[in-house]
């Protein structure tokens, strides 16, 4: 006789869940990559079915298509581990914005068929499951409404989960189980579900958890199911999944013995809110079925893009400029009429060839109609040359996206005047918008070993690239604190020891004598109050052809100046100096 799950008790202060369609597309940040032009032009081959494509966030896979995980390749695998288990792997690196943006489209399409939809993340979002059942009759039948929606879409695979709670319809659109089906009706060319005998209706696509069973279907779910569980206020704001504490929760309760969600749930809810606190109550109360999150609708946003065509097209650099200053100039204007203005833009231009140049572009404050049509201008080709020469082929249309807005408040000018930042920032734009978008340039500090290459200099209002991240591990890397002056050219220096000969370290790092004297200029000689090092770089050491090898030295001189000195190839320079 087997033992009925008993659903646990719901606290009297705890709200009822609230019936939700939960829609998921699988694989969605590798659907959006195949639905950009930009990608298509470059890859034709991308949006195939068969494509074997993956997304490369900080060199490892972030998303891959189902022809490459057939081919071995996984999430969270480095990049040349993938490709070495596909060889025609198509890789491309992974664009957050892209992934958002292309989700624009679907959930219009969802806000036409049942309003009040809610984003959850680029490829998830979740609609409160009362009025659609209301109107179409069932919830089965709003479920499959909505995946024929998006069919006319292209949008092919989706699933839908419907259950008590984001949380739970989430976990039952992801069911890998598809039961067999019972014989169904067929309406409009889509094939009704049948009863399991889980409680579960399922139709490949589509799974139903009935009302207060919640708990019976989490039950079996693996424990560490809450380590990856999505905050919808965040999500909705970036891509990638938001880690709670419930990962390492989840951890230490497989350390307990608690493999399940069930398991999870059958303790008290007292005792685990003494010991985990307000988060893991949340954490248990999911784990029971008893998601409380309501489903906020969000408000579709203003539509504000600008848009000019040319016809016929224009083939010179500053005909285009001068036919966009309109449309920037009612592009700010509707910005300002909406409170907002607009610190990241899109543009997009087609060109009567079929070519597609589409670049983001910053600013360090806010964008005026100037600004736009010298964005247009640079990435037409123009820069301090000023090269209006024409254009490989002529332009047919511009587009203006706003891609981040802020309110106006935010920058608005002093009541007395602008300060002197605003009167840097002015003059540098100026000087900017005469010179080409890399006319003026800033520093900022990346990642490596050496100081070099520790400095990036960016384009005024761009952000650094994250190529090279300083927060990665680099191996050689200058311990802190870090030189606050680095010369342009390394100078020429000399190192001497107690005996007056040059100071050397051999191929086991090991010093010929301690530093006594040194020199920075050729003609003074300084003494050697304090040292420390060596700090040993191997650059490519396996490939004798291009292996480089140095080591580091800090130094304090006899009038307590310190400075950062060089050792490579039997010859002494100084790097940098301690101010």
């Amino acid at each position: 006789m087997s033992t009925p799950v008993l659903s646990p008790a719901r606290p009297a202060s705890t709200p009822v869940p609230t019936r939700t369609i939960l829609l998921w597309v699988p694989d969605w940040p590798v659907i959006a990559a195949g639905r950009s032009e930009t990608v298509l032009r470059a890859h034709p081959g991308a949006a195939a079915a068969d494509a074997r494509l993956a997304l490369i966030d900080r060199g490892e896979v972030f998303a891959c298509s189902a022809a490459a995980r057939a081919q071995g390749v996984r999430r969270g695998q480095r990049v040349r581990d993938a490709q070495a288990r596909c060889s025609d792997l198509i890789v491309l690196p992974y664009e957050s914005q892209l992934d958002l943006r292309a989700f624009e489209p679907v959930l219009e399409v969802i806000e036409e068929t049942m309003p009040g939809v809610q984003l959850l993340r680029p490829g998830t979002c979740a609609v409160r499951a009362r009025g659609p059942a209301a109107y179409y009759g069932s919830e089965e039948e709003a479920a499959l409404w909505l995946l024929d929606a998006l069919d006319e879409l292209g949008i092919r695979g989706a699933r839908i989960g419907i259950a008590d709670g984001p949380f739970t319809a989430e976990h039952a659109a992801r069911a890998s189980v598809r039961p067999q089906l019972a014989p169904g009706r067929v309406a409009s060319g889509r094939v009704a579900s049948g009863q399991v005998a889980s409680g579960q209706v399922a139709s490949g696509r589509i799974s139903i958890v009935p009302a207060g069973q919640s708990a019976s279907f989490l039950a079996p779910l693996p424990v560490g199911l809450i380590g990856a569980e999505v905050s919808p206020g965040a999500a909705a704001k970036r891509s990638t999944v938001t880690r709670t504490s419930g990962g390492s929760l989840s951890t230490l309760l497989l350390r307990l013995g608690i493999r399940t969600l069930g398991q999870f749930a059958a303790l008290q809810a007292t005792d685990v809110e003494a010991r985990f606190g307000q988060e893991g109550a949340r954490l248990h109360a999911l784990a029971a079925g008893l998601d409380s999150r309501p489903i906020i609708a969000r408000v579709p946003p203003e539509e504000l893009d600008g848009s000019i065509f040319f016809e016929p097209p224009l083939d010179r650099v500053e005909q285009v400029a001068f036919g966009v200053r309109g449309t920037a100039d009612a592009f700010v204007h509707e910005l300002i009429r909406a409170q907002l203005v607009c610190t990241a833009i899109r543009v997009e231009i087609d060109s009567e060839g079929g070519e597609l140049s589409e670049r983001s572009w910053l600013h360090p404050r806010s964008f005026t109609a100037a600004d736009i049509v010298d964005r247009v201008r640079w990435q037409l080709g123009t820069g301090a040359a000023g090269d209006d020469s024409g254009l490989r082929s002529a332009v047919t249309r511009v587009r203006i996206v706003p891609e981040a807005v802020d309110p106006i408040g935010n920058h608005e000018q002093g009541l007395w005047g602008t300060g002197h930042d605003e009167r840097i920032h002015h003059g540098l734009s100026r000087v900017q918008s005469l010179l080409g978008h890399g006319g003026v340039l800033t520093g900022a500090l990346g990642g490596g070993r050496t100081l070099m290459e520790r400095r990036e200099l960016v384009a005024w209002g761009d952000r650094p690239l994250e190529t090279r991240s300083p927060r990665q591990p680099w191996p050689g890397q200058l311990p802190p604190p870090t030189p606050t002056t680095v010369f342009e050219s390394p100078k020429p220096a000399l190192v001497l020891d107690a005996r007056n000969s040059t100071v050397d370290v051999d191929g086991r790092g090991e010093l010929s004598g301690e530093p006594a004297r040194f020199s920075v200029d050729g003609r003074t000689l300084l003494t050697v109050v304090g040292w420390a090092g060596p700090w040993p770089i191997d650059v490519r050491w396996w490939d004798a052809g291009s292996a480089r090898s140095s080591s580091r030295f800090q130094v304090v001189d006899e009038h307590g100046g310190a400075w950062l000195l060089v050792l490579e190839d039997h010859l002494w320079w100084a790097e940098a100096s301690y101010d």
